[in-house]
């Protein structure tokens, strides 16, 4: 049994393929390990989520594929990588530009210290929260 952890960090405010499509690509390299965003955390970047943490926790728990959830109380996911310490960081390739791309690059270098390595797969198309949030408001 492959022992490699593959940390992948997620709101799931609103749950949908690409998420399922991460996991279980992510499953391939080890156990996953899902960085479950909190309230605060979700708030500092996206929007305050329509479910609370503890529901998201629920659902994600239930998930085909997920090993463990660990809380990700910030954007910054160096506190919980330097604990964790995971084989693999998993991310959707949209994040190499934008708002996000200041924390691609402090978390490559984050992951260099243990040999760890940093997974970018394809974002899944025409699929997002904030896709399906807009179309809910309509």
């Amino acid at each position: 049994m492959n022992n490699k952890i593959v940390y992948v960090p997620l709101a799931a405010d609103i749950l949908h393929s690409g998420h399922l499509n991460i996991i279980n690509r992510a499953k391939k390299y080890g156990k996953v390990v899902i960085g479950l965003l909190s309230d605060n955390a979700m708030a500092e970047y996206k929007n305050i989520p329509s479910l609370e943490y503890e529901e998201r926790y629920k659902i994600v728990k239930n998930l085909k594929n997920v090993h463990k959830i660990i809380k990700q109380d910030t954007w910054d996911y160096s506190k919980v990588l330097n604990s964790l310490k995971p084989d693999y960081f998993v991310h959707g390739d949209d994040w190499k530009k934008g708002p996000q791309s200041k924390e691609r690059e402090v978390l490559i270098k984050t992951m260099k210290k243990w040999n760890g390595r940093v997974l970018e797969f394809k974002y899944t198309p025409n699929v997002s929260s904030n896709k399906i949030k807009k179309k809910l408001k309509k």
